[in-house]
């Protein structure tokens, strides 16, 4: 349903739930638009919501309304990939209808690594865990590796778009990338874990890397399904502990 006036325009509607900078999957479930106190407002007015053009509800104003502001639900059904326009009409007695002026909204239900429903309690299975050198995989992380780092590699996932900003998890020290750019998308992931935050982490012999995105409305992908990495025991630029220090000697005890 298409509305055509003549009238001027009123303020535009705003979001009281969403992402500064567009509508997630979160907020797509309990959507709500609000209609600030606009000129002559009064009981019996009738306010008509509108979703690209198409109706969605209306409201008439009791005496109690006119006192603030005036929040109206969008179902669900209504909120779509992609760019969306929202205006409301305000009948009134004895005066033609006014329009608002339009609110352009950006609205990104996928997330990245793929839905929800993907999900196993913390971890995404719908993320490929981090690509590690194999001779790092299978020896751990030597003294030499920590003064000079270690390359990971993320491999392309699903939904990865602009603005995907990467957190990498090395142990309990977290380590934040820069946006995803045009030109990234699509491509392997490289980074480059620098030998400061190695060495914050510490040593360990099981030590956990792993990572996970959060798109530019605010999508969260979980973690992806962690690799773990031995990081050199009896490391003179680490801080051993005693009973790492002790585990590492058991361990190296044991190996044939």
């Amino acid at each position: 349903m298409t509305c055509k006036s003549k009238s001027p325009e009123l303020a535009a509607p705003t979001l009281a739930n969403a992402h500064p900078v567009g509508i997630n999957i979160a907020n797509a479930a309990h959507l709500e638009v609000v209609i600030a106190p606009y000129p002559d407002m009064d009981a019996g007015d009738l306010i008509e919501l509108f979703w690209d053009n198409s109706y969605v509800g209306s409201r008439v104003l009791s005496q109690a309304d006119v006192l603030g502001n005036i929040t109206m639900r969008v179902p669900e059904s209504f909120i779509v990939n992609g760019t969306s326009r929202i205006h409301y009409r305000v009948m009134q007695v004895g005066r033609g209808p006014a329009l608002s002026a339009k609110q352009q909204v950006l609205v990104k239900l996928d997330c990245p690594g793929g839905q929800p429903l993907a999900l196993s309690g913390d971890e995404n299975q719908g993320l490929a865990p981090v690509r590690i050198p194999p001779a790092i995989r299978r020896h751990g992380v030597n003294p030499s590796q920590v003064k000079r780092g270690v390359p990971l590699t993320i491999e392309p996932y699903l939904n990865m778009a602009v603005g995907d900003a990467v957190t990498l998890r090395w142990g309990d020290v977290r380590m934040d990338l820069p946006a995803l750019t045009a030109s990234e998308v699509g491509q392997p992931i490289n980074i480059w874990v620098p030998p400061q935050i190695i060495l914050e982490a510490g040593e360990d012999l099981r030590l956990e890397v792993t990572y996970c995105i959060l798109d530019r409305v605010g999508n969260n992908s979980y973690w992806a399904p962690p690799r773990t990495l031995k990081i050199g025991c009896a490391n003179p630029y680490l801080n051993t502990s005693p009973k790492l220090a002790l585990m590492a000697a058991e361990t190296r005890r044991r190996e044939p």
